[in-house]
């Protein structure tokens, strides 16, 4: 299958040029079985102030304008995450189009972050573990921050996953981190990893762009710089089971528990 990460620029626009923007970048992108976008590209991660304000429903007109789109490029579209409004709470969704323009999957963000963030005190978290099958194979979805919690990633290989899918706005400042985790979480699992971070910057902070797709090895097989831009390469969910049979490490994982 070809995944294709599009890398977006952010700045400090209006809500309806971010989503026109983005709207444009997967048009042009060439044809692909699965696209990915960053985290909150809406409003900019860091545009705290702008949450609740320009929210919106999964039936809202940022997902229905993506749906059409997921129809019109014939393939799987990761639209990265937004800020929903559900009730009185806002949540960091994620959602997952198939080529039809359903919603295939919903992943809200478990692990919110609160070093130098309001995320956690604007939004509340999810609690569900996302995995959705596909016909290429079982695909897990994260967010950002949860990278670096692989207990999530352990929770989604029991329920079959081969890919990861992370969308992310981490910042320039742990960039070596970043890169770290990407190969770990797809190492660890002996699964593919497709990531999808925002670059430029917005309310002040960089972001670090370096988008990566990673082999069941930990092996990187593309990368992005700190710009905008699109990531791609083919991969073969296929080979997990063929390197989770040569090297059975899942398999021998002891579950212990404390007295």
């Amino acid at each position: 299958m070809q995944i294709t990460s599009i890398q977006l620029e952010m700045k400090d626009r209006s809500k309806a040029d971010s989503v026109a923007f983005a709207l444009q970048q997967v048009k042009e992108a060439q044809a692909c079985d699965l696209l990915i976008l960053p985290e909150i590209w809406t409003v900019g991660f860091f545009s705290f102030d702008r949450y609740c304000d320009e929210s919106e429903s999964i039936d809202g007109p940022t997902v229905t304008a993506f749906r059409e789109m997921a129809i019109k490029k014939a393939c799987y579209l990761h639209m990265g995450s937004f800020v929903e409004k559900d009730g009185d709470d806002f949540y960091n969704t994620s959602l997952l189009l198939s080529p039809d323009g359903q919603i295939a999957a919903r992943y809200r963000k478990i692990h919110l972050f609160g070093y130098q963030s309001s995320e956690r005190q604007v939004l509340t978290a999810g609690y569900e573990i996302t995995t959705c099958e596909t016909p290429f194979g079982v695909m897990g979805m994260t967010t950002c921050y949860d990278l670096r919690f692989p207990e999530i990633y352990r929770m989604m290989v029991n329920q079959g996953a081969t890919l990861f899918l992370v969308t992310s706005a981490w910042p320039l400042a742990r960039l070596d981190a970043w890169q770290l985790f990407n190969r770990a979480r797809a190492h660890e699992n002996l699964s593919f990893l497709a990531s999808c971070n925002c670059s430029g910057s917005n309310g002040g902070n960089y972001y670090a762009g370096h988008s990566t797709i990673v082999g069941p090895q930990g092996n990187i097989l593309a990368e992005g710089g700190e710009n905008g831009g699109i990531v791609s390469t083919d991969i073969d969910l296929n080979q997990t089971v063929e390197i989770r049979n040569e090297f059975p490490a899942l398999e021998d994982r002891v579950f212990l528990c404390s007295r």
